[in-house]
């Protein structure tokens, strides 16, 4: 059974893979309404019309999905335009360091020949072409998200949907309840944390005169969404132009300060409170990282996390006999820090009763009931998308 299980598994990934330019937009596509839901249900509930509701909520997804898209379009033209500037100055310093080296004796007189014999023009011309490449992507993008729009039409009836699966197969809306839960806190947390760190790097980029900080600051927002190595991505455009512009010094202070903020936001206050919302510890993150850039690229990367959560809910979290594994895919047990942490623990620990109800009703029906506070909702409520 493991064998063919693993088989099994093996199969259905590299079909994913394969099919990845469709699979990837098409998720990224079912993230964002479920990230925004809460804002056409509370329409709903205010008295707004399903046509209303509907129409904003389908505005809100294309301005955030194009607007990302746009954003690194610009961000890759404005340092293709930016680099032919500094052509001249890369060249000083490469040859600088090349003389430095000699001078030391670290290298010979033929690796200065073959430096020389560099076409520097080349990046910018490396740099335009994946520009191209980049916009062709986009062009794509844009294309197969023309299905968001019946999606986000058909979001407002989900959860009768829903209700009516969860009369055959009652699992499946307390799996899209935690799956859903889970992405919009790390949603959440990732927009308010990536918010403050790219402030803070436009600010400290402005003090520092680097060219066009106020848009690397927003390129450090958007890749604060990929775990762990975002701020990575964020930080090569600004430390480059740093380099070209104001030398090694420069350089120096943009690492200096991107790292210290980074660090302190993104490695010590942020993952706690991302450990609250989606309950992954920090490698189980890295892993699914690794893993799902493999497979869908760069759009897996991006969805790591929710995607992680979504096979967790489905195989983990609504079998009890894989509710072991939680505690492995989980960072330290520990008490939540913050009342919206402790609504979501009770929330989770509902469902998870409620699915084992499901599986041994009477083994349950023997147990104590639970506690103030925790009362398992109905399955059928369990899946209705709610903020």
């Amino acid at each position: 059974m493991l064998l063919a299980g693993a088989a099994a598994a093996t199969i259905a990934v590299a079909g994913v893979r394969a099919v990845a330019w469709l699979v990837a937009p098409l998720l990224l596509a079912l993230v964002v309404v479920v990230g925004l839901w809460p804002v056409s249900s509370w329409l709903r509930r205010h008295g707004a019309p399903r046509w209303v509701a509907t129409t904003v909520l389908l505005v809100l997804v294309w301005a955030v999905l194009l607007g990302f898209v746009a954003l690194l379009v610009v961000s890759v033209a404005q340092l293709a335009a930016l680099l032919p500037d500094y052509a001249p100055r890369a060249q000083e310093l490469i040859d600088g360091v090349v003389a430095d080296l000699n001078d030391a004796g670290l290298v010979s007189g033929q690796f200065s020949d073959l430096v020389e014999q560099i076409d520097y023009t080349q990046l910018v011309d490396l740099a335009t072409g994946f520009l191209g490449q980049l916009t062709a992507a986009a062009s794509t993008l844009v294309l197969l998200l023309s299905a968001l729009v019946f999606m986000t039409i058909e979001s407002s009836g989900f959860g009768r949907r829903l209700a009516l699966v969860g009369k055959e197969r009652p699992h499946l809306p307390v799996a899209f309840s935690l799956f859903a839960q889970g992405t919009r806190s790390y949603l959440l947390v990732s927009t308010v944390f990536g918010a403050i760190v790219a402030v803070g790097d436009a600010i400290a980029l402005a003090i520092l005169a680097v060219p066009a900080a106020p848009l690397w600051g927003l390129l450090a927002f958007i890749t604060n969404y990929v775990p762990n190595i975002g701020f990575v991505l964020g930080v090569v455009p600004p430390a480059l132009l740093g380099l070209l512009a104001g030398g090694w010094g420069e350089l120096i202070a943009i690492l200096v300060v991107y790292t210290l903020l980074n660090f302190v936001v993104q490695t010590l206050i942020q993952p706690r409170f991302v450990g609250d919302s989606v309950g992954l510890s920090m490698t189980v993150t890295f892993i699914a990282l690794l893993f799902w850039g493999w497979v869908l690229g760069a759009l897996g990367a991006l969805l790591a996390i929710p995607l992680t959560l979504a096979v967790k809910a489905l195989l983990v979290d609504v079998d009890p006999r894989g509710h072991w594994l939680d505690a492995l895919l989980r960072e330290e047990p520990r008490a939540p820090r913050t009342s919206r942490a402790r609504r979501r623990m009770n929330a989770r620990r509902s469902a998870l009763a409620s699915v084992r109800r499901l599986h041994h009703p009477r083994r349950v029906a023997g147990q104590a009931p639970a506690p103030a506070g925790q009362a398992p909702a109905p399955a059928g409520d369990a899946g209705t998308p709610v903020g």
